[in-house]
């Protein structure tokens, strides 16, 4: 399986060789994995890289419910799907964004720019679906309350966590708003290369930028500083995952207030600059248009113009016209 058409060899193994090849060289290994799954003296070692090995089977309202803990077997679960990550990034760019490129026919550094975002507006794309998925279906969006409530959020239901955070449930929903942001952000920035006339997605990213900073802001001091504050279990316990503590939640709350604080500040302060920019620019070509226009103005008040060889007046009528002698 080629992903592109290749104009030069190099030399098997040399840095050059695994750059152009990396997409191939990392589908054979996942193909390598799929065909151990088919023969019993391998299929322990081959389901070791597919599917979460640490599992534990619950009794609910619903039946029996499988959830995960975190284990040192699951890195080789986040290599396979690494590497399946690797697969696509080479199909969307061979098939989808090259394409493209051959159509606009944009420079060298707008082409990079483009097959930047481009990636980048996929990831986001499936990873916010990926995350509305799971906040819908874990019931966060009707029950807020869920974020915080039976802290701490060791056993994770489908999603494999592979560190203890007091941000599980929580940073779910923040990763859900940096996606769409950073989404429309980049998909903005694909319709500027496509029309460079094209700002009303930009203006729309803008406020989406803003309301992301505020909700995320809003959300952090309801989930951690009421919701958690309020919890039983407030003493710090490494085994049971629990870092439900005053000072780890002052730090959680000023780190984030931080973060969100400087995004803003950089983003309001591009924006003022921008707008200097434009409005200097738009002063500019008000003069220079107005220096043009009363140049024409003297010069056809000084001169006249020429008409079928007669010399009219300005406003082009006069009652004596004198017809130019001409050799």
């Amino acid at each position: 399986m080629a992903f592109r058409r290749r104009n030069k060899s190099y030399p098997f193994f040399s840095q050059e060789f695994l750059i152009q090849n990396h997409a191939d060289i990392v589908f054979s290994l996942v193909i390598c994995i799929l065909i151990g799954l088919m023969f019993e003296t391998t299929a322990k070692t081959a389901i070791l890289f597919i599917q979460p090995q640490y599992n534990i089977s619950t009794m609910s309202t619903d039946g029996e419910v499988s959830l995960y803990l975190y284990g040192w077997k699951d890195c080789a679960t986040v290599v396979f799907y690494l590497c399946i990550t690797i697969i696509l990034h080479a199909v969307v760019q061979e098939y989808v964004l090259d394409k493209v490129n051959r159509r606009l026919h944009l420079s060298k550094s707008k082409n990079t720019k483009f097959n930047e975002s481009g990636q980048l507006c996929v990831f986001y794309l499936v990873s916010s679906l990926w995350s509305l998925y799971v906040i819908a279906t874990e019931g966060y969006l009707l029950r807020p309350s869920s974020l915080w409530e039976n802290y701490p959020h060791v056993h994770l239901r489908y999603i494999h966590t592979q560190t203890r955070s007091i941000l599980t449930r929580v940073g779910l929903v923040l990763l859900f708003l940096q996606y769409l942001s950073e989404m429309g952000f980049h998909l903005s920035r694909l319709f500027y290369f496509i029309d460079e006339n094209q700002h009303k997605m930009f203006e729309m990213w803008s406020i989406g930028f803003v309301l992301t900073r505020m909700i995320t802001l809003t959300l952090m001091f309801l989930a951690v500083g009421f919701g958690l504050a309020r919890a039983e279990n407030q003493t710090l316990d490494l085994e049971a995952g629990n870092f439900n503590t005053l000072p780890i939640r002052l730090l959680v709350l000023f780190m984030v207030c931080f973060t969100q604080s400087w995004l803003l500040w950089k983003f309001f302060r591009f924006q003022l600059s921008r707008t200097r920019e434009l409005r200097l620019e738009q002063a500019a070509r008000k003069r220079a248009a107005t220096k043009q226009q009363m140049q024409r103005t003297l010069k056809r008040d000084s001169v006249g113009h020429h008409e079928n060889g007669l010399i009219k007046a300005e406003n082009g009528t006069s009652p004596r016209l004198k017809k130019i002698k001409t050799p």
